[in-house]
């Protein structure tokens, strides 16, 4: 992974099992600065705290200040969750990460990165729209990224439109 050092390291690795449980507290910090934009997400888990498999997370710091969790769905590498807590935003974290994830996904053969986000957040659509990655039409959506997202909205997180986007790498 790719290593950038400055007066707190947040090189991008692999997470450690002993890290996972600790995430949670970046997940919950990252999801409050969403109620600026009115987005209050449900009491309940946080996607990390689902999650008992090291080897489908990213980190960046140490100990970790952002994290990014894949899965896989449709044979493609699947961005579950990016996060990185509000005291170190801005600062090119959550890009490193999602380069990693990128570079990961088309060294396993992964054609393409998909997610869910927020269409019109700033830090969420615009933002991967910046990074290459496109709105994917519900028609060319594959049976686990469908059932993906209706899934999300059973959980009511769908608080503001919603996109699936793709890169190609």
């Amino acid at each position: 992974m790719e290593s950038n050092r400055s007066s707190t390291s947040t090189e991008v690795r692999w997470a450690e099992a002993g890290e996972l449980p600790g995430l949670a507290a970046v997940e919950t910090a990252a999801d409050g600065v969403f109620a600026q934009v009115g987005i209050v997400f449900p009491e309940g888990t946080t996607m990390i705290e689902e999650t008992r498999d090291p080897s489908r997370v990213l980190v960046a710091g140490a100990p970790p200040v952002g994290f990014a969790m894949i899965g896989r769905v449709d044979g493609l590498v699947h961005l579950d969750q990016l996060a990185v807590h509000p005291d170190h935003g801005r600062r090119g974290v959550g890009g490193r990460l999602l380069e990693a994830v990128c570079d990961h996904a088309a060294s396993t053969g992964s054609a393409a990165v998909t997610l869910t986000t927020f269409r019109d957040v700033p830090w969420n659509g615009p933002w991967y729209a910046q990074r290459g990655f496109a709105v994917l039409d519900p028609a060319e959506w594959g049976p686990e990224l469908a059932a993906l997202v209706a899934h999300e909205r059973e959980l009511g997180i769908e608080l503001a439109p919603r996109v699936v986007m793709r890169r190609v790498l």
